[in-house]
């Protein structure tokens, strides 16, 4: 058996879907967090079981849930953040459906006390339409303090919801849900796509500022090396080769550094623009008369920022591979250059080597001439001793007859000596 079996299993059911009665009050957080804020967090949520006398869990997991009274808690572990949802199906409910909310039943101290940076903050509240009718839609733009308004009727006309996609006085988005013909669990999970709709739009966003920091200085990058490119194309003269290739360097940097900085979060983006189209989806909306649905407001603002992202992402990756392709290029001249180089070298010692074998032919000429003199003369030394022992020769004679020997045999001695260096050298 596979020692990660269970675990796949239970990946499966990590994040069940809520149940969530007609009548409700939900407040959702999504906190950026890194690993060690994580770690803190748990702690911190630790704390609030404490307060409301309840055991809590021995380790961190993905997906925790706990109830106290009337208020559910859910918190969720997210590859960058850790989310809240709050439910509270108690009373009282308030004529302003927003005046009461999940976040206002937990203890103030608590909720300000979190770590990390909330990018998503909202509220949720929902009717239960069956029991009491809708209010005219001049009452339902009063709750969003007269923003305009998104309509939809999602699940095929089963409830109709309002939001603003806007931030409030009160520091949070809102939505508005009246309950026409839904059971809890379908509810619950109408809920939850709703609410990962608006936290994964917000996270996508996040890689639109980056975007736009970096197109305006990629145009100018891009000018520039068009310039470089024109430079090494055109100029027929020299040009300074190490101060071109300390340019393409930098360029290269910047690049590989501006990549390194956005792949996550542009990665990202395209992740989180795909599960918000996707739950979009699933939806399943009718359009209200004058309103535009969540899937229209999305798709006009969402699509465009996601592909202003991918553009830019596109954009250095293309610039990356052009300042590869002229930095090859300046490669294959400096190679070019010290191949010419090389050639030069190699014939001023073909130069060298020939004018040094003109020389040592004249001094193995000299050599042969001065080996031949003083052997000759030590060959006389013994002439003359011979002559003087009383040997019957010609003193004369015989020192004249040494001499062409002698410079016979030197010079045959010299030229055996250099064939077989010569022998050597080509082995």
């Amino acid at each position: 058996m596979h020692a990660q079996r269970d675990a796949l299993y239970a990946e499966l059911h990590s994040r069940p879907f809520q149940v969530i009665s007609s009548t409700a009050r939900v407040s959702y957080l999504a906190v950026m967090m890194n690993g060690e804020q994580k770690k803190q967090d748990f702690q911190h949520f630790i704390g609030l079981y404490q307060r409301y006398g309840v055991v809590p869990p021995a380790q961190d997991s993905v997906c925790l849930e706990v109830s106290f009274g009337d208020v559910r808690i859910r918190r969720e572990a997210h590859l960058e953040f850790i989310s809240y949802t709050i439910i509270n199906e108690g009373a009282p409910f308030l004529a302003d459906p927003f005046a009461n909310n999940g976040l206002s039943c937990l203890p103030k101290d608590w909720v300000g006390g979190m770590v990390g940076t909330v990018v998503s903050a909202f509220h949720v509240a929902i009717e239960d339409a069956r029991q009491q009718p809708e209010p005219e839609l001049a009452q339902v733009k009063s709750y969003f303090e007269g923003m305009r308004l998104v309509g939809s009727r999602p699940q095929n006309g089963d409830a109709q919801v309002w939001t603003t996609f806007q931030v409030h006085s009160d520091g949070c988005g809102r939505t508005l849900i009246y309950n026409r013909n839904m059971s809890d669990s379908q509810l619950g999970r109408m809920v939850q796509r709703l609410i990962e709709i608006e936290s994964y739009r917000l996270f996508a966003l996040l890689g639109l500022p980056m975007a736009r920091y970096y197109n305006q200085r990629l145009a100018n990058m891009d000018q520039k090396l068009a310039d470089l490119t024109a430079q090494l194309a055109e100029t027929k003269d020299e040009i300074d080769e190490q101060e071109v290739l300390e340019q393409i360097i930098d360029m290269a940097a910047w690049v590989e550094a501006a990549r390194a900085k956005t792949t996550f979060r542009f990665s990202a983006t395209s992740a989180y623009h795909d599960l918000v189209l996707k739950r979009l989806a699933e939806l399943k909306e009718d359009e209200v008369s004058g309103h535009l649905t969540i899937t229209e407001f999305m798709t006009r603002r969402l699509t465009p920022a996601v592909r202003t992202c991918k553009a830019t992402s596109e954009h250095l990756e293309n610039l990356s591979r052009r300042i590869d392709r002229v930095s090859d290029m300046m490669r294959t001249r400096v190679e070019m250059s010290i191949q010419s180089q090389n050639q030069h070298l190699l014939a001023s010692m073909d130069r060298r080597s020939k004018i040094q074998l003109a020389m040592q032919h004249t001094v193995e000429g000299l050599s042969v001439a001065a080996i031949s003199y003083y052997s000759i003369g030590l060959l006389k030394y013994l002439i003359e001793a011979a002559y003087d022992n009383g040997a019957p020769i010609n003193k004369s004679l015989a020192v004249g007859i040494t001499v062409p020997l002698v410079i016979g045999g030197v010079w045959w001695a010299t030229r055996r000596i250099h064939k077989r260096f010569l022998k050597l050298a080509k082995e």
